[in-house]
This record gives C-alpha cells, sequence and structure tokens, in this order.
C-alpha cells in the first residue's frame, strides 16, 4: 500500500473518554503501516452548560510520538473557516472524521466542505451515532449538514448503518469495533482486586464507563434487588462517572437497601487505572436500554471478560449468546437471571469462545476498509 497522507478530526489528548482513545489507537495503527498521521482535535469540545460530567480533560500523561494538533474550536465559526483552510491547504490524501453527535455537525461540516475544495481529499466518517441517544431540536438538519461533504462511511454496527441508509446512499462498509488493547495486559484477578482495595474472594460483577440513562443502570440495580441475586452473595461494582443527575439512581438503593452489594467507584476512570477494573471482575454487565455500539464490548473482549449484554441495537451481534457471554431481555428479571446463568456456567467455560472471536476485532480490517473506501 502506498503511503497516505492522513488526518484524523476527533476528540484526542488532552481530551479524555473512549473517542479520544479510539483516536489515537488508530492513528498509532496507520502509522505502524507506513503512513504519516496527524490528528486535529479540539481546543473546546463542548461549552461547559452541555457537559454532563467534572471535566473534559485527561489526567494521564500525554501518548508518546502521537502529532495531535488542539485547533478546533466547536463554537466558533472563525475558527471552523480558519481550520478549513489549513486543512485544504495541506492537501492530507485522507481525512478521517468521526461523528457520534449531531451537536457537531455544523462545525465538522463546515470544516470538511472547505478542505474538500482542494480536489484531492477524501472524507471517510467513522459514524458512531447517525441518530442520537438523546433526541434534541435540530438533529436531523445538523447531521444532513455533516453528511454532505463526506465520500463514504464506516459503521461499527448494524443499527448506524440502517440509521445512515434512511439519509444518504453514500458508500459505506461496517466494521466490527476493534479491540481497545491500548490499556495494557490484563492482570491476575487477585493482584487487581488488591491494587483496587476490593474483596478477594467475593463474586463481583462490572458496569464500565459514563452512567446515563440509556446504559440502563437503573435496570441493573433494579435486578440487584431480586432475592436470587441479594441470596446469591454477588457484588456490583460501578466504575464510572455520572452523566445525569445520580438522584434516581441514590434512590433506587436507598429504597431497596443495596449498598451492602454495591462497589461505588463513580468518578473518572483514568486510562491508567482502566486494566486493573477489567482484571478484577467475574463478568461485565452491559444493561442498555438502547444502543447501536458498544466501546465496553472490544474492552472485554481485550481482558478475556465474558460479558452479559442486553438484545437492543448491535450488542447481540457482537456477543453471540452462550459462546463469549449471555444475551439478557432488557428487564430487571431477564438481567438477573442472566448474571446467575454466567456463574452457573462459569468464566472458564466462555474463555476458549472469547479468544476465538475476538481474532476478528483488527485495528489493520478498519484501517484497510477506510483506504479501500477513500479509493473509490
Amino acid at each position: 500500500m502506498t503511503p497516505k497522507r492522513v488526518i484524523i478530526i476527533g476528540p484526542a489528548y488532552p481530551l479524555r473518554g473512549g473517542l479520544a482513545s479510539f483516536n489515537e489507537r488508530l492513528a498509532r495503527q496507520f502509522m505502524s503501516e507506513g503512513n504519516e498521521v496527524c490528528i486535529y482535535t479540539f481546543s473546546l469540545q463542548y461549552p461547559g452548560f452541555l457537559f454532563p460530567g467534572t471535566t473534559q480533560y485527561s489526567t494521564d500523561a500525554p501518548p508518546e510520538n502521537i502529532n495531535i494538533n488542539v485547533a478546533i474550536n466547536s463554537i466558533n465559526p472563525l475558527n471552523w473557516l480558519k481550520v478549513g483552510i489549513k486543512l485544504k491547504r495541506s492537501k492530507p490524501d485522507i481525512v478521517v472524521v468521526r461523528y457520534w453527535l449531531p451537536f457537531m455537525g455544523p462545525c465538522l461540516g463546515t470544516i470538511l466542505r472547505i478542505v474538500k475544495r482542494n480536489r484531492n481529499t477524501k472524507v471517510i466518517c467513522i459514524a458512531d451515532n447517525i441518530k442520537p441517544h438523546e433526541k434534541r431540536y435540530g438533529d436531523k438538519t445538523f447531521t444532513k449538514y455533516f453528511i454532505t461533504p463526506i465520500d463514504a462511511f464506516v459503521t461499527m454496527s448494524e443499527k448506524v448503518m440502517t440509521d445512515l441508509r434512511s439519509l444518504t446512499p453514500k458508500p459505506a462498509q461496517q466494521v466490527v469495533h476493534p479491540l481497545y488493547d491500548n490499556f495494557g495486559e490484563a492482570l491476575p484477578k487477585q493482584d487487581a482486586r488488591k491494587y483496587l482495595a476490593l474483596p478477594v474472594n467475593e463474586k463481583i460483577i462490572l458496569f464500565f464507563g459514563f452512567i446515563r440513562q440509556y446504559k440502563g443502570l437503573d435496570l441493573l440495580l433494579k435486578a440487584m434487588a431480586l432475592p436470587a441475586i441479594k441470596e446469591s452473595g454477588i457484588k456490583l461494582l460501578i466504575a464510572g462517572e455520572f452523566y445525569e443527575n445520580r438522584q434516581t439512581y441514590d434512590d433506587l438503593i436507598a429504597a431497596n437497601d443495596l449498598l451492602p452489594q454495591l462497589i461505588l467507584r463513580t468518578d473518572f476512570i483514568a486510562d491508567s487505572e482502566v486494566k486493573y477494573y477489567l482484571s478484577a471482575a467475574d463478568f461485565v454487565i452491559q444493561p442498555y436500554k438502547n444502543a447501536t455500539q458498544s466501546g465496553v464490548t472490544p474492552l472485554a473482549y481485550h481482558f478475556e471478560k465474558p460479558m452479559l449484554v442486553t438484545n437492543v441495537g448491535g450488542l447481540p451481534d457482537l456477543v453471540p449468546d452462550n459462546t463469549v457471554g449471555v444475551v439478557a431481555e432488557p428487564s430487571a428479571q431477564s438481567i438477573a437471571t442472566h448474571i446467575l446463568k454466567l456463574y452457573e456456567l462459569g468464566e472458564n467455560y466462555f474463555l476458549p469462545h472469547l479468544r476465538e472471536e475476538k481474532k476478528k476485532y483488527s485495528w489493520h480490517n478498519l484501517t484497510s476498509h477506510i483506504v479501500r473506501l477513500s479509493s473509490l
């Protein structure tokens, strides 16, 4: 493959979170294949009133050997023109742009329109969502504006592909979400639990990631309140920051006397700490009410942790039932029943299937599809 000049537009250090980690890992893959790569990230990603967490910024050290340009202000149209002109003049072969929220449509759509004027650059969008989980006025208009300058799309679930097809016939390829293999290697469970000061010999399941309504933590808490789970001695480790008012969850915990069954680590989990939480768990629980795909799934694959997912969106496609995990319905009773099934089958039952299935989730698979789409 002839080396390419690739620019990735999307979150990256000093911003934090799954999208930033993904983009940095994607940059490393392109670089390992001989390409020249730069990431353009946000100097201002969200205005404070739109950001539900405590901070948008990472406390980890910057990633080594990745060229990251902190340049884009999502709410300043003059900045969009400046960045667009700069990228147009640099004439990259490929711009890879992430799209996850209609709020970003005007900013990214404007920048890309300007870039395309150089008649050289192909723009490939990795679409995490086309229709957002939480709907707002203007979503469809902003998304249509964004789509116009895109040459081709990559989606990571059938649900997003279906949503995309309702808006555009442009070329698109569905690709499985690669493994998050940039958080270090798995640790022995007992070592990880000692590091996190967790009970070494108890049954512990993990809910991991930002806490938002669609992720169904309330369903999982209701499942934890059912007699069969209470009697099993299973503890739920909740590791992630609240991205909404936590009062509903606190009320649910108090009403069902759940605190003895819970381990709450509800601050942001730094990238350097991720390996400890995944290594410490028996199983990873994703009780979503709706979903496109989930970054937690490839994370669980990397750390070889069997999963429970609910039968929504693209989740069951990534977690074959009774092989790498179990698929429950999005109800407290079904989630509880399938948590018990995980323990009945045991971790060792799932391990051979996990190790075989994870071979599909390579980063080269993603970069090769991006390059192929750019040549259409």
